[in-house]
C-alpha cells in the first residue's frame, strides 16, 4: 500500500506536464489518506488494534469505545472512495487493497472470537460510531457490504438491532437511530419505521432555523455540527427513505437545497491560507468539519455559482496546512489529539485518538472519478482569495425552505 507519490520523487519533472496541478492534487489526497488510515485499518485487519492503537484523552471513559471509533470513523470517510472499485490504475491497484484490508477489519470488528471484537453494543457512545459504520456500509455496498462472507453479513445485521435497546438524546443523536435502521432496511428490506423516521421527523418539522442551518434540539451555538453529522445523515437517510417510498423521503428535495445553501457557507469559512474558523466543539476533528463540503461535492449539489474546482483546491489548502508536516502523528504514525499538533485543551472530554479519524470525512470527494470535472478542473481560487484579492465576487445569497 506504499504511496504512488513516489513517481514525483524519483524524476527531476512530473509524469504529466500538462495537468501537474490536478494530478498531484489526487495523489496528494490519496497518498494522505494512506498516511492517516493504515495504522487503523492495518491493525485491526490482523488483530492488532486493541494492542497497538494509544489512548490519548482528558478522560479514560472513552478507553472502551476508542478502537471501534476509529475504525467506524475511517471506514464512514473512505468508504465512497472504496465504491469506485479497482481498476487497473495505479489509484485503482491500492484501492483494490484497501477494500480487502478493510473487509478483513469489518471481519475482526464484529467477530466476537476475535481479539479486535470491537463493535461493542453498550450506552450510549456505541450508538454513535454504529450509526457511522452503518453509514460507511451504505456509501461502500457494492464493494464491501455485497462482498462480505454472509456470516459477517449477520452479525452486522445482529450488532445493528442490538443498538436498539439505546434511547437517543432528542437532538442530532436521533439521526443515529435513523440512520442505523436506514441501513437494515436497505440491507435487510425492514425495519423498525418510527426509529428511521422520528429524528427525520424532529428535524424537519422542529428544529429547522432557517437558510440552511438546524438547531441541535433546544440548544444552538455556532460550529461545525450542522456539517459533522446533521446535513451529512439526513442527506443519507433520506435517500434510502426515497427509495423505499417512505413518506418522510420526499422531503429529500428540500433537505438537499439546504446542504447546497451550506456548503456555499463552508467554502466561505475557508481562508486564503488554508485556514478556518475555531468556532464550537470538536475542532480535534480538523478538516472533518468540512464532511458536509466533501459530500457536497460528492453529490454534485454545489451552488451553480462554486466552481468544484475551487472547492477542490480549498480543500487541498487545508489538507496541506493541517498535515503538510508530521506534527498531528505520533512517532508510530497515529493522529494526536489537538487541531494543529499536540493540543489536548482544545477537546472536550468525550474525545479520545479514536475520535480524531473523523478527519477523514474530508475524504468523501474521492468518491468522484479521476475524470470528474472535481478533479480535471484547473486550480482555482476559491471565494475568500477572490474577494481579499479585490476581485468581482457575489453576495453571500440567504435561502428560505
Amino acid at each position: 500500500m506504499s504511496s504512488f507519490l513516489k513517481r514525483f520523487t524519483k524524476k527531476e519533472e512530473p509524469i504529466i506536464e500538462d495537468e501537474p496541478q490536478v494530478l498531484e492534487d489526487r495523489i496528494y489526497w490519496v497518498s494522505l489518506l494512506q498516511k492517516i488510515t493504515l495504522p487503523v485499518l492495518n491493525n485491526l485487519s490482523k488483530g492488532t488494534l486493541r494492542k497497538n492503537m494509544p489512548y490519548e484523552s482528558t478522560s479514560l471513559e472513552g478507553q472502551k469505545f476508542s478502537y471501534f471509533e476509529a475504525f467506524a470513523r475511517v471506514f464512514n470517510g473512505i468508504a465512497p472512495w472504496l465504491e469506485l472499485g479497482p481498476d487497473s490504475s495505479e489509484e485503482g491497484i491500492i484501492r483494490e487493497k484497501y477494500i480487502r484490508v478493510t473487509m478483513k477489519a469489518i471481519s475482526n470488528a464484529v467477530n466476537p472470537n476475535s481479539s479486535d471484537y470491537i463493535f461493542i453494543v453498550e450506552p450510549k457512545q456505541s450508538l454513535v460510531d454504529a450509526a457511522l459504520f452503518a453509514q460507511g456500509l451504505l456509501r461502500a455496498k457494492n464493494q464491501i457490504w455485497l462482498n462480505l462472507p454472509m456470516d459477517d453479513q449477520a452479525r452486522i445485521i445482529r450488532e445493528l438491532k442490538n443498538t436498539r435497546v439505546i434511547a437517543p438524546y432528542e437532538n442530532h443523536w436521533l439521526l443515529f437511530t435513523s440512520m442505523i435502521e436506514a441501513a437494515i432496511l436497505e440491507f435487510t428490506g425492514e425495519c423498525d419505521k418510527e426509529r428511521l423516521s422520528y429524528g427525520i421527523r424532529r428535524f424537519r418539522d422542529d428544529f429547522y432555523l432557517g437558510d440552511g442551518i438546524y438547531s441541535d434540539g433546544e440548544d444552538y451555538t455556532a460550529g461545525y455540527f450542522n456539517s459533522i453529522v446533521i446535513h451529512p445523515m439526513m442527506n443519507d437517510i433520506l435517500k434510502v427513505m426515497r427509495k423505499y417510498g417512505i413518506n418522510e423521503g420526499e422531503f429529500l428535495d428540500v433537505q438537499l437545497m439546504r446542504s447546497s445553501r451550506l456548503s456555499s457557507q463552508l467554502e466561505r469559512t475557508i481562508s486564503p491560507e488554508g485556514t478556518y474558523p475555531l468556532l464550537g466543539s470538536c475542532l480535534a476533528y480538523r478538516c472533518g468539519v468540512f464532511h458536509l463540503l466533501s459530500q457536497a461535492s460528492l453529490l454534485k449539489i454545489l451552488p451553480r455559482n462554486i466552481n468544484p474546482a475551487q472547492v477542490r483546491s480549498a480543500l487541498t489548502a487545508v489538507l496541506k496546512k493541517q498535515f503538510s508536516g508530521n506534527q498531528n502523528f505520533s512517532s508510530n504514525g497515529w493522529l494526536l489529539v489537538g487541531l494543529n499538533g499536540s493540543q489536548l485543551d482544545i477537546s472536550e472530554s468525550d474525545i479520545n485518538t479514536g475520535s480524531l479519524y473523523f478527519c477523514c470525512a474530508i475524504f468523501l470527494a474521492l468518491g468522484l472519478p479521476a475524470s470528474d470535472l472535481f478533479w480535471t478542473g484547473d486550480f482555482a481560487e476559491w471565494s475568500s482569495i477572490q474577494a481579499w484579492n479585490g476581485q468581482k465576487i457575489q453576495k453571500d445569497q440567504t435561502i428560505d425552505f
